[in-house]
């Protein structure tokens, strides 16, 4: 099956096929053809499927040809917001506005994206030249609405992305407020990577009819993925990470720590290994995170540590190595993490140091997957079986917590409820799982909860 077969115009066809990427994945399959069909469309779909070219480039042909068909030449008329799309993080804003105008390249639309952690006004001045497709967070596109500096009233479609983790944030107000300025005549498309209880309530106050569409189970972990874990003793685990990286030639590595202090003395210890590494977490800027994951893309920085929140949508081509430092304390982070490596086809190693303070979050996370990770000890990082646990460090959020961070959230895990933090999502060209095989076609990230910086005193940077 070709992107032309799922009834895109040759304009969009034609731009999808200079990225390199002729397949369409299985949720581009099913989800290109419920969307150009104009129904509302529920659709199940974790990182690394493609589901950002999934409603992209359906979206972009609704809006770029007439009802025949036939591409629209021109637009000379003032341009009214026709398709807003909702994402929970900065990162994951950015990646899907780059892959608007990747694929509507040759069309006449035009696109902008707006979230917080920058100035508004460059973004009111975007939006007064006239948009087509606005790709925005909750929070930010709530500062603009009270300043009366966004029009919705002409909206035609409306895109929940990632709303598992929007609901997670504690977004769910802010999306409500949203939706009562929005014109009741749309097409509504939500996607998510889990179908919670949650989820199924938002879908039925906000979706009439629509096509259900589910491509990978819930909480269902990469096949192709290696996965091991390192029993280690809690002060043994940096030096085996040391050991790991050369002994192995690791070039590539995606590290999870559990705290940003955490991942902030990993990179110090690693760097005076002569292990070059950087650091992103929701105290970062969005400068340093923005750096740090472009180095770490072209395979300039050796090892990117992060946490949970930063991380959701860190999205790159044939990532090797994923290692949790420490393991999450909620299990279906796990899967999350593991599923930034071994996509399309391309074969991915997660590794997991664990010590005896662990123990408990592996059960947890063995019973969620449904299988037992194979245990490799290493030579010369023998553990302590006679160590005794300690409590674990978990992640603190800041004030304003809401729902485990939502408009006002501080730094910390969202599910947990105890705050929210950054984000870490870097935009990219197409290509849904990456290295070849029969995947194709653009893919989208998970994503995380702003930082503490964001806090409303300081324009909700959101």
């Amino acid at each position: 099956m070709s992107f032309s077969s799922l009834g895109l115009s040759d304009a969009i066809v034609r731009a999808v096929t200079e990225t390199g990427y002729t397949t369409p994945t299985p949720i581009q399959q099913q989800a290109i053809p419920a969307v150009l069909n104009g129904g509302d469309l529920l659709a199940g779909a974790q990182t690394g499927t493609g589901k950002t070219a999934g409603f992209t480039l359906p979206i972009l042909h609704r809006l770029s040809t007439d009802a025949n068909g036939a591409a629209i030449t021109s637009n000379t008329t003032a341009r009214p917001i026709r398709a807003l799309i909702l994402t929970p993080t900065r990162e994951l804003a950015a990646q899907v506005e780059e892959s608007v105008r990747t694929y509507g390249k040759y069309t006449k639309l035009n696109s902008t994206v707006i979230f917080g952690g920058v100035g508004i006004n460059p973004q009111i001045k975007q939006l007064k030249h006239g948009v087509d497709i606005l790709v925005a967070t909750p929070g930010r596109l709530l500062d603009h609405m009270e300043q009366r500096t966004v029009n919705l009233s002409k909206v035609e479609i409306l895109i929940l992305d990632e709303a598992d983790r929007m609901l997670d944030m504690g977004f769910i107000r802010d999306i409500k407020k949203v939706l009562a300025a929005l014109p009741p005549k749309r097409q509504n498309l939500l996607f998510s990577a889990t179908f919670s209880d949650e989820i199924k309530a938002l879908a039925d106050g906000l979706l009439n009819k629509p096509a259900t569409i589910e491509v990978a189970r819930r909480n269902s972990t990469v096949e192709v993925i290696a996965q091991k874990i390192h029993p280690v003793d809690r002060d043994k685990k940096h030096p085996m990470l040391a050991h790991l990286i050369k002994a192995n030639d690791w070039h590539q590595v995606l590290v999870f720590t559990r705290t940003k202090h955490g991942a902030n003395k990993l990179v110090e210890q690693l760097g005076h290994d002569g292990i070059g590494a950087m650091a992103i977490h929701g105290n970062k800027s969005q400068s340093a995170r923005t750096k740090a994951l472009s180095e770490f893309k072209d395979n300039k920085l050796q090892v990117l540590v992060a946490t949970d929140i930063a991380a959701r949508g860190i999205d790159i081509d044939q990532l090797p190595h994923v290692v949790n430092y420490d393991l999450p304390n909620i299990p279906e982070d796990y899967v999350h993490r593991i599923g930034r490596t071994g996509r399309a086809g391309a074969t991915g190693e997660a590794v997991s140091l664990v010590c005896v303070d662990e123990h408990e979050m592996l059960k947890d996370i063995e019973k969620l997957i449904k299988q037992t990770l194979p245990r490799e000890v290493i030579p010369g990082f023998e553990p302590d079986l006679n160590a005794r646990p300690q409590p674990v460090q978990l992640r603190s959020g800041g004030p304003g917590h809401r729902n485990g961070g939502g408009r006002n959230g501080g730094g910390g895990q969202a599910r947990a409820k105890t705050g929210g933090g950054g984000g870490g999502n870097k935009p990219r060209a197409p290509g849904a799982p990456a290295g070849g095989g029969n995947g194709g076609g653009p893919r989208s990230g998970n994503s995380a909860p702003r930082s503490a910086a964001q806090h409303r005193s300081g324009g909700r940077g959101r």
